[in-house]
């Protein structure tokens, strides 16, 4: 009996304490839209991760690294509910993905109250880039008025005079006006912000016909691109108004359009801060395997966006010595941003937006696939021009 206790208790303590693998395994949670229509986003972002987490190795910091995806279905209380079950029950080291500014502003604080760095990968807020901005905040895309406002110079030096503004009604969609309005220059003769569950144009494309502008700016990411861009080419305005556009041509929706053969897309103009044939090694590396997993896919901007958060998380791991419980020295190392960026380079402002070049894009025809290409440097190291307001 005395024998068996004594084999016993080493067991027994073994049992208690959780393994070493466990405790050393670095965990990223990460909030997506996955289903809806607008999961042809996020979807992009999830295999954009992946690709990541293959030229990590699967490891940050010298150890084991599991990504944890979760839907958040499009709705704020529902991303709010997967944010806090990651930081609860999951008990992630790090948040990062989310697409929308309203399911971002619902989950951002559950983050940041917990402690945790978040890094949004796609959504802009710009209270968090100005007054809201936070110490353990990072955003590794753009604020959301920034595209906007390049595509307002780039409106410029294109000489449009007369502008008609088209967006969804929702607070990206009032930034991004408020952002092409800031800096063109010309007239604006109309302008129409739907909701979310709009389906219709004949009215919105009714007052364009009447208008007469120069040209039409747009902001429908996803599904209400596909939709409005096929009811503007059947009113015919195709032929006689040029389309402008923000977050709504990209890598993830042109095959779409080239399967439904809308070919008044070829030839429109976006402006963003990368492309697939943006020239440096990392991004070279990054279009190359991407389309290599994903069958042929072009990344789009969402895609490089995910792909630069995981980079910039892993560089401030192990700029901790991968220790990613020491939250000072991650946010140190984040902040000085050494990683090969899919953007040549990346640097941080004091509110941890990135200051970067913003180009203008043509969708070319290029070997029978439709993609996105740089045309010219738009503007040069922009920061969000509420970046004084932040008091870090």
């Amino acid at each position: 009996m005395l024998k068996k206790l004594i084999l016993a208790a080493p067991l027994a303590a073994m049992l208690a304490v959780p393994s070493v693998e466990a405790a050393e395994k670095i965990k990223v949670g990460i909030v997506l839209t996955l289903t809806t229509p607008a999961s042809i986003m996020g979807k992009q972002m999830k295999a954009a991760y992946e690709v990541a987490y293959d030229h990590l190795g699967g490891k940050m910091g010298g150890k084991e690294l599991e990504l944890i995806f979760e839907d958040d279905g499009l709705k704020p209380n529902i991303g709010k509910q997967k944010t806090e079950k990651l930081v609860k029950k999951d008990k992630v080291d790090f948040l990062t993905g989310y697409i929308w500014s309203h399911v971002l502003g619902a989950s951002a604080p559950v983050a940041l109250k917990a402690g945790k760095i978040f890094v949004s990968a796609n959504a802009g807020h710009s209270l968090y880039a100005g007054k809201k901005c936070h110490k353990n905040f990072f955003n590794a895309a753009w604020e959301n008025s920034q595209n906007s406002m390049a595509m307002g110079t780039m409106l410029n030096q294109r000489g449009v005079k007369n502008l008609y503004i088209l967006s969804l009604n929702y607070a990206a969609g009032k930034q991004m006006v408020t952002g092409v309005e800031r800096t063109f220059k010309g007239n604006v003769v109309g302008k129409d912000l739907v909701p979310t569950s709009h389906k219709d144009w004949s009215a919105e494309i009714a007052k364009v016909k009447a208008a007469k502008p120069d040209g039409v700016f747009v902001f429908y990411p996803g599904s209400w691109g596909l939709a409005f861009f096929t009811q503007y080419k059947q009113a015919g305005l195709d032929k006689t108004t040029p389309l402008y556009s923000v977050f709504s041509v990209d890598g993830a929706n042109l095959p779409v359009y080239q399967k439904r053969k809308m070919k008044h897309m070829i030839g429109t103009f976006n402006t963003m801060f990368w492309a697939p044939d943006l020239d440096n090694a990392v991004n070279k590396r990054f279009v190359a395997d991407f389309a290599k997993k994903y069958k042929g896919q072009i990344p789009s901007h969402y895609a490089a966006q995910a792909y630069d958060s995981l980079m910039l998380i892993a560089a401030g791991v192990k700029a901790a010595g991968g220790d990613a419980k020491n939250t000072d020295a991650v946010r140190k190392g984040m902040e000085e941003a050494d990683f090969g960026s899919v953007r040549g380079k990346i640097k941080f402002g004091k509110n941890h937006f990135p200051i970067q070049n913003f180009y203008a894009r043509q969708v070319i025809n290029k070997n029978g696939q439709w993609q996105l290409s740089v045309r010219q440097t738009v503007v040069e190291d922009h920061a969000p021009v509420m970046s004084n307001e932040c008091k870090l």
